[in-house]
Formats: structure tokens, sequence, C-alpha cells
């Protein structure tokens, strides 16, 4: 019988789980009695190493279950464990050598990691000829960290971890564990302490809530998306509607549970395309604890939400998307995270990923917890899950949401509630030095990708380059655009005369930044009603209002955003509890507001005018700005040089106007390519016919006018005829 030579402490520290290099003691060693093999494995009957040279059975030396015994070399083996009701035979995962080599070493000691998902995480492997899977955790300030899951019985001293010192991360190799096992980590904190257990921030598949594990994902065989064909113009220069999605309450089953990945592929795919948008936006799809929260508090930044199938079923739908030509942008949210105790919060029992002062660290509006984006590991771990949506789902933008909330310091704090930065201002230096960094390594590794801000602010830059002081952003969420807008469509007609500048304040600052317009999920929540019940007046005035508004938004420099609902001008608040009121489609009103929609689509996309210089102000042209007795707006919009205006005449009182004389760049016939208050919408059928006929008079500044007919509450968009 081997006599152990390990001093008793040794030993205990072993089975009490509170070693700190386990690899230093377990597996094979050289000892004065020749080679020593030591496994601890509590519960197990009897163990035995099984070489090519024969079999040599391990001797209890602890009855917490350490084994002893000694083989003849260093050559390969393997364990046969005998559990009293099983007997398993696996290699010793005290055997295998340091799997992460010095340049990922560097990288995650640098915070520069840009394969982050392939190097942290669980990964299935073929090492030495033997499959397992290699874990990977950053968690420098734990004591022990250990891997627990079905297949140790979710005994954390069965696979501890070995720590590589300097970069903070803990690795070990499980061989013959295969895709599908469940796992967690246990971590002992700086003191000794047990802290609850952690789901992998770098997961790459999770459990179905309220269960809350990670699953091990065979990530070299998730599909990868092809990308869409690469556009000849910049981003600002298409046409981009953008349809917003929250996918489990677009449309739900009989039951009225959500449909998942592929089930929603099949019906929302031909309606995008049915509806001319070219974008679809999810809310969230990273996986979170609490579905009321539409995804805005992820903890699992690098998986998507498993209430709708597994992670192949999403980069499914994304290729299916893209062989539709509809892009994929997802929201992401870098600004904050939940406080659940199997998450981010005091993850190796420090304040790792969040501030350890809460008035840096505390989201107070939300309950959440700040990611500290001062610390280099912190900003690699976001930079990564951005690029790991982008390049492993082939997803073609992100939203960045709550940015507004990551600039500033005092972001809804009180005086003495925040702490400035180190010149004393209310900027937030390292957020924007992350969203400068994220913004150049975005575009040097992808491409053609978007990153679009949700940002409230007058913060200068946000699309402007970061090597010119800017965030480097694509675009902007124009919010001001849309709260002005909205006010003034809620007033009654009557009283809109003494409001004019909630329509036009919006152009004053329209090519400060390349912006977007939202009529967002925000908008028809908390009791802000849906946009048709924001629209005064009896119903027919509602949906004429609503037509109105949409065919000005359509027609308003910036790029679109529609949240679900909104094209079929959905009545009662959005639930995310329940599917969009589909039924309603069977009523005329509804089906024309969504037609009017998809014509607008189909409009904005085939006039050049109305997109290819939205971010210019030469694109604009006011032509009629003064008119607030009447409440009549009208503007060009113009393309490259060639390229036919479009005049958009907007009458926002239900008050039919005869003969209104506007002017025109050009005379000859000019066709009305689009009346919202078309029969086809739902509307009076009132307008000019088809055609109106310049004739040559001086007027708003132009050689020629039109003399049109407005109806009332209608948004007109004419064109030069051809011919």
């Amino acid at each position: 019988m081997v006599t152990t030579m390990l001093h008793p402490d040794t030993i205990t520290a072993l089975v009490e789980a509170r070693h700190g290099d386990p690899f230093a003691v377990l597996g094979p060693h050289d000892t004065e009695q020749g080679c020593s093999l030591r496994a601890l494995l509590p519960g197990a009957q009897a163990v035995t190493a099984v070489t090519e040279a024969g079999e040599f059975p391990l001797a209890l030396q602890h009855p917490a279950g350490f084994f002893e015994g000694l083989l003849p070399d260093r050559k390969k083996y393997h364990l046969r464990i005998d559990w009293g009701d099983t007997v398993e035979e696996s290699e010793d995962p005290y055997a295998f050598p340091p799997l992460l080599g010095e340049l990922d070493l560097h990288l995650l000691r640098e915070g520069t990691h840009q394969d982050l998902g392939h190097c942290l995480g669980a990964h299935p492997l073929v090492v030495e000829g033997v499959r397992g899977v290699r874990f990977v955790l950053w968690a420098p300030n734990a004591r022990r960290v250990s891997v627990v899951g079905d297949f140790n019985r979710w005994d954390g001293r069965r696979h501890p971890m070995r720590l590589r010192h300097g970069a903070g991360v803990w690795e070990v190799f499980i061989p013959r564990l295969a895709p599908g096992a469940i796992y967690k980590y246990e971590l002992l904190d700086p003191n000794g302490s047990l802290l609850p257990l952690k789901a992998d921030p770098v997961a790459w598949r999770s459990e179905m809530p309220p269960a809350d594990g990670s699953i091990v994902m065979d990530t070299a065989a998730l599909p990868r998306p092809a990308a869409l064909p690469s556009p000849q113009a910049p981003a600002a220069a298409q046409p981009l509607s953008i349809y917003e999605v929250h996918a489990g309450s677009w449309i739900r089953d009989a039951k009225n549970s959500s449909l998942g990945w592929e089930d929603l592929g099949d019906r929302l795919i031909p309606y995008l395309r049915g509806m001319g948008f070219t974008h679809v936006e999810f809310l969230p799809v990273m996986a979170h604890p609490f579905g009321g929260s539409w995804g805005y508090q992820p903890l699992g930044q690098f998986a998507p939400h498993a209430a709708f199938g597994p992670p192949e079923h999403f980069a499914r739908l994304v290729e299916r998307l893209h062989e539709a030509g509809i892009g994929v942008i997802l929201d992401w949210v870098p600004a904050h995270f939940p406080t659940d105790a199997h998450g981010l919060a005091r993850f190796d029992g420090t304040a790792l990923y969040e501030h350890a002062d809460p008035r840096e660290g505390f989201h107070q509006d939300w309950n959440t917890l700040i990611y500290n984006l001062g610390r280099r590991e912190v900003r690699n771990f976001l930079i990564g899950s951005a690029l790991h949506w982008l390049e492993a789902y082939g997803v073609d933008g992100l939203r960045v949401d709550a940015v507004a909330s990551m600039l500033y310091r005092d972001y809804s704090r009180a005086a003495g509630e925040w702490v400035p930065n180190i010149h004393g201002g209310r900027e937030n230096l390292e957020a924007i030095s992350f969203l400068q960094e994220l913004s150049r390594i975005v575009a040097g590794r992808c491409p053609g990708k978007l990153l679009i801000a949700e940002e409230s602010t007058a913060f200068p830059g946000v699309t402007r380059p970061p090597g010119e002081g800017g965030l480097g952003f694509n675009f902007k969420w124009n919010m001001g655009w849309m709260h002005d807008t909205l006010h003034y469509m809620q007033r009654e007609p009557i009283h809109r005369r003494y409001h004019h500048g909630g329509i036009a304040f919006g152009l004053v600052y329209a090519f400060s930044e390349r912006f977007m317009l939202p009529l967002s999920h925000d908008e028809v929540v908390h009791g802000k009603g849906s946009l048709l019940g924001k629209m005064p007046g009896d119903d027919w005035q509602k949906f004429a209002n609503l037509r109105a508004y949409l065919g000005f938004m359509w027609t308003h420099p910036g790029k679109k955003l529609l949240f679900m609902g909104g094209e079929i001008a959905q009545r009662r608040e959005w639930n995310h509890d329940f599917a969009l009121d589909w039924h309603l489609l069977d009523q005329p009103p509804h089906a024309g507001v969504q037609r009017l929609v998809r014509d607008l689509n189909q409009l904005y996309r085939g006039l050049p005018a109305l997109h290819e210089r939205d971010a210019e102000a030469e694109g604009f042209r006011w032509v009629v700005l003064d008119d607030a007795q009447n409440s009549v707006f009208a503007f060009l919009r113009q393309g490259r040089e060639g390229t036919p205006p479009a005049l958009v005449v907007c009458n926002f009182t239900p008050v039919l106007r005869q003969g209104y004389r506007i002017g025109v760049p050009r005379g000859g016939a000019w066709r009305e390519a689009f009346n919202s208050d078309a029969a086809i919408y739902g509307g009076a059928n009132n307008g000019n016919g088809g055609l109106a006929h310049a004739v040559e008079t001086a007027s708003h500044g132009f050689d020629a006018a039109l003399e049109l007919q407005l109806p009332g509450l209608s948004t007109l968009v004419l064109v030069p005829a051809e011919g």
C-alpha cells in the first residue's frame, strides 16, 4: 500500500475544497516512491488506474474520497471509478497540461482579446486524442473555483480549476464531457466563504428560466449565417426602414404561448417582406432571468434567450432573414445588469464587473448594477459580446441601449449622489472611451455593420468618428423629434396653430447627427397608450391623424423605426404577455393603416430623394413653414444630382383646403405619388386625382407653383411626372 507523502493539511484543504492549486497535488506526480497518482473522488467506492501496462488500484487515503497509488510511469492512463451503483471510466482531468496559450493570456491581461467568446466559457475540444470540454473563467479574486454539474453530482470538490496567474483566469479540461451538459461555477471568495453558484458569463447557451444554469454547446457547429450583399452606398444614403419586434409577443399560439425561433420565422419573414421593411430589430434576445424586463436586464451576454429555442435555431432565423433580403439588428445592453445572485453581481466575492461605490455602481431607476468601464477586462467582456453577435450570428447591427445613462455620471442622480470625473466634471470619461473603442473595433472587424445609439441628450458627436472626437455610432435615435412631434399630434387640431414649432423644430438640428426616427416600444407602454390612442378626436380623426403622422415620418429626414402594432393601428397599449391584436385587420380602418405603411415603405425605397441625403442639409428645403394659422407644412426632399425631387405637403387640421398654392422647382405635371387620405387607406379620398400641373407663377422662391387640394389631416407626396 502506498503511504502518502502529502502533509495532512494539504489533504484537508483538498477534501474541504479550500486548496487554491489542485493541479499541484492531484494527477500524476514524481515522488521518491515513483509516479504517484492522486485523485479526489468523494463518494467513490474504489478507483483503478488503467494503462497499457495493466491495472493499478489506488488506495483510499482519506474517507472523504482522496485516493493515491503508484504507476510504473507517467504514460497515458484512464480512471475506472466504482461509485457503488455505477462504474465510470474517464481520463483524469489533472493529467492534462494548461490549455490556454501565452498569447491568449497576454491578450486577456491587456483586455484586448477580441475573440473572447472562443477563449472564455465552455468549449468542446479534442486534447491529446481525448474529447471533452475546456472551461475557462475570469475570477481573479476567488480563492478557489470549481465546475459543478450533474456530471460530478454538483460537488465542488470534484473539478477544482487551475489558476493562470497574472490573467486572473481559471481553467480545467473535463474529459468525455459532451455538449448538452448543464453546469455552473462554485467559487470561494477572497475570505474563503462559499458564494452562490454562478452561471457562466460567457456561456453560449443557458437554461430556460427560472432555471439558471449554463449549457455546454458545440460552438464549432453553430451555423454561420451568410452576410447580406454589401451595399453600394454608405448606410446614411440607404433606405433603412426598421420593424421593432418583441419576439415573445408579436404573435402567440392558441394557448397564448410564445413561438420558438423557427415558428416565429415562418410567420415573421413573409410578413416583413410583404410590408417592405428593410430590417427587423429585436428587443434584447440575450439570456435574461425575468421576462417582464423584455430583455433589458440581461445576464447571458453571449447566449440567446432559451425561451425561444436553442442557439442553432436563432442562427437559422438570422440566415433565413438574410435569404429574404432582410437585415437583423439586436438591442444590446452594456449599460447595466441585474443583481441576481447567480449572475455577475460580486462575481468572485468582489465588485468585479460593477463599481464598488454605489454612487457609481448602482442604477437607482432600474435597481441594477453598472458596469465598471474603467476596468479593461470588463470593457473586453462587453466588446467581446458585441463581436459575438455580429460575427458568430452574423447580425447586421446593434442598437446600444441607454447610452445617455452611460455618458453622464450624474444621470438620474441628485447632488451628492454621484462621483465627478478626474477633472471634476459630470461626463463619464471611461464610458466615452469605451464607446469609442467599441466603434473603432466594430468598424475594423465588421465593416458595414451598424451601431445605433439610443441617446436622448445633446451630447456632441455621437455619430462623429472617434478620430474626430466623436463616439463613432452610425446613427442616433432622434428622441427630441419623437417627443416634439408626438406632443404636437396629441393636441386637438384647433390648438396646433399655437404649437407650430413642434413639427418644425426637429429640422433645426436634423443634420447635426445621422439620425433615426424612432416610434419605439417605449412610446406604447407604462400608461402611454398606443399610437392610435394618442391621437385626438373621434375614430375617423384618430385614424386620419395617425395616417398623416406616419406619412410625415416616412418623408422626414432620418431613417425609420416603428414598433410592432403601430402598423395595424393597435388600439390597446402593448402588453408583453399577449400577442398583437391581429383580428383588428378584419376592420377596414386598421387594414388601411397597414396598407399605408406598406406603401410608404415602397415609396421610401423607390424614391432616392427620400433617403439618399438623409444626413445632409442639402437634401431638405422648407417650402411652407410659416402657415401656422392653417397648420400646413410643405418641404422638398432632394437626392443626388439628377434625381427628381419629392414635394411633401402636410395638413394637420381636419379642414379640406382648396386651391392651396405651393411653389415648386419645375413646371409641368406632378404625380401624386402618395395620399394618406386615399380610400384604400380608409380616408375620404380627397386630393388631386393623381396629378397636378405647375403653372408659371412665382411662389415660395420658385418660378412655378402647384395649386393643390389638401385633404384634412393628410400628408401628400408629389413628384415630377415622367414625360
